[in-house]
């Protein structure tokens, strides 16, 4: 088991960053495959960035790629997101994810057991 807890979200303007944590405790963090999902209002969670335990493969949707930094500090049992150059649409309610299995895929939420409670964040035009 493992639990995560996200933090680092709030309201920034369109242009800003902010970096989100995802601090995990519990069995060994190295052993688990890593995600970022969103979720805006009324609409379906979706894949935002993801980091397998090895640290070494690493995903990110379309709308994200170029702009979002996914990282893992397995030593501080921590993920990070990074958020450069954010947009109104990056509005969501961000969750942190994780698994320990060997196949699966990253882009869907059906493959992860473990969720945080989710993060705000609010980007204003």
């Amino acid at each position: 088991q493992v639990q995560l807890v996200e933090s680092g979200g709030g309201l920034v303007q369109a242009g800003d960053s902010l970096r989100l944590s995802c601090a995990a405790s519990g069995r060994a963090f190295s052993t688990y495959n890593m995600a970022w999902f969103r979720q805006a209002p009324e609409k379906e969670r979706e894949f935002v960035a993801s980091v397998r335990r090895s640290g070494g493969t690493i995903y990110y949707a379309d709308s994200v790629k170029g702009r979002f930094t996914i990282s893992r500090d397995n030593a501080k049992n921590t993920i990070y997101l990074q958020m450069d150059s954010l947009k109104p649409e990056d509005t969501a309610v961000y969750y942190c994810a994780a698994n320990s299995r060997t196949v699966y895929s990253d882009t869907s939420t059906t493959w992860y057991d473990y969720w945080g409670q989710g993060t705000q964040v609010t980007v204003s035009s």
